[in-house]
């Protein structure tokens, strides 16, 4: 297959002469670098659906902080002095 390309000037100087040293086509050199990127890049895997489970009730009671774990673990454990 025939496509056109834009390549850096440096970049194409350097791959050309590489090429050339190497004996063997510009071209070539592309193709082989492409595969071995491609072959470096892994498809993330696909995840999971995460579903989240939701409790319906009257929101947050009176008197509970959120920003206060050590009373929320209180509460939530009967200790005395909680609601």
């Amino acid at each position: 297959m025939r496509i056109t390309i834009r390549i850096d000037d440096q970049l194409h100087a350097e791959a050309k002469k590489w090429a050339a040293e190497q004996g063997t086509t510009l071209a070539a050199v592309i193709e082989d670098s492409l595969r071995q990127a491609l072959a470096r890049w892994k498809p993330a895997p696909r995840r999971k659906r995460f579903r989240m489970i939701i409790f319906r009730g009257e929101g947050v009671q009176p008197g509970v902080d959120l920003d206060d774990s050590a009373s929320l673990l209180d509460r939530m454990e009967g200790i005395d002095g909680a609601d």
